[in-house]
């Protein structure tokens, strides 16, 4: 859809595409390569992306995340709208929601709109976490470690099965049963899932290491991860939001972010940097680092440390990718588990 469309064509109604049919149209290998590319693009500066929109509310506690873009030269711009109310659990409701609005980048007409129920921010934030280990990961990973048996949980560890062989994996949730769900549910899908008896008994343990979480304080001790091990970070998306103990940037020989900007602003950085445990100018882009390995990890003794808030350039890329496959019709089949995981909480 284009400059070239005719009036009838610009005042039909938009597409509405529905969370079934978009499950049906993940490739997930090809997307965790699109997501490279979109990281690469975002740090290179061909993507547009104003400042995050926040709405926090405080009873019951939730927040709304507003975020959207384009990249340079496409034909398409991307609102997303997700919101999470972590007390919905318990009363037997999804603990987020949300949608993306898909527009006309040479007209605004609205193009599609993707009724996802939130489900595809939680897999564009999964999917970058395999490509954050794909790149920064110890190249043997004894371990995987998960805080957090939520959706975000669960996804994380599907999705790092598609660059990784590491099937050994531990989990901490502050809710003990949680855990035991978790251990269940991904151990039918072929890991072998500890429940660990503490957070920072389970960053002795692994040397890949995702945090997934509402918390708003560390989660361990600095001192608690091993040598060699990679962190991924990935809770800390709103002002107030903690999951790192600071003094592990201090101790990180790569620190990385998703985007500088953001991570200092409200991300686990903006911790680290107030503390003094380490500097911006120290700080890498994770798109700077795929598109220049060498900014990466060079040794398996080297703690890594990526710090992710979640950029509107994933949502472009994943609306995208379903909108595609959806419009041509393609229908891979949808990836195991990733249904079955909105829900778990």
């Amino acid at each position: 859809m284009g400059a070239g469309r005719t009036a009838s064509e610009s005042s039909a109604a938009p597409r509405i595409i529905h969370a079934a049919e978009l499950e049906h149209a993940i490739d997930l290998p090809r997307l965790i390569d699109e997501m490279a590319g979109g990281f690469i693009a975002y740090s290179a500066g061909r993507v547009v992306v104003p400042p995050v929109g926040h709405l926090g509310f405080d009873e019951p506690p939730g927040d709304v995340h507003i975020k959207y873009g384009y990249v340079r030269g496409d034909s398409v711009y991307v609102v997303k709208i997700a919101s999470g109310f972590e007390r919905n659990v318990s009363r037997g409701l999804p603990p987020g929601d949300g949608m993306m609005l898909v527009f006309d980048r040479a007209t605004g007409v609205a193009r599609a709109v993707l009724l996802d129920r939130g489900g595809l921010t939680d897999l564009r934030t999964a999917v970058a976490g395999a490509v954050v280990a794909r790149a920064l990961a110890p190249k043997e990973i004894r371990r995987i470690g998960i805080i957090g048996a939520g959706v975000q949980g669960r996804l994380q560890l599907r999705c790092l099965a598609h660059v990784t062989t590491c099937r050994e994996a531990m989990v901490f949730s502050r809710t003990p049963a949680r855990a035991v769900e978790y251990a269940r549910e991904l151990g039918a899908a072929g890991f072998r899932v500890a429940v660990a008896p503490s957070a920072d008994a389970l960053a002795a343990e692994c040397n890949l290491i995702v945090t997934a979480t509402t918390a708003r304080a560390a989660l361990f001790a600095a001192r608690s991860v091993c040598a060699g091990a990679h962190v991924s970070a990935f809770g800390a998306d709103a002002p107030g939001k903690q999951e790192l103990d600071p003094e592990l940037f201090r101790r990180a020989d790569i620190v990385v972010a998703d985007s500088r900007a953001q991570a200092a602003d409200h991300g686990d950085l903006a911790h680290a940097l107030a503390s003094g445990a380490v500097e911006l100018g120290d700080v890498r882009e994770l798109g700077e680092v795929l598109a220049s390995p060498a900014l990466g990890r060079t040794s398996d003794d080297q703690i890594t440390v990526c710090d992710l808030t979640g950029v509107a350039v994933q949502d472009i890329v994943i609306a995208k990718h379903v909108l595609a496959r959806a419009v041509d019709g393609v229908a891979v089949g949808e990836e195991e588990g990733l249904k079955s995981s909105r829900g778990g909480g």
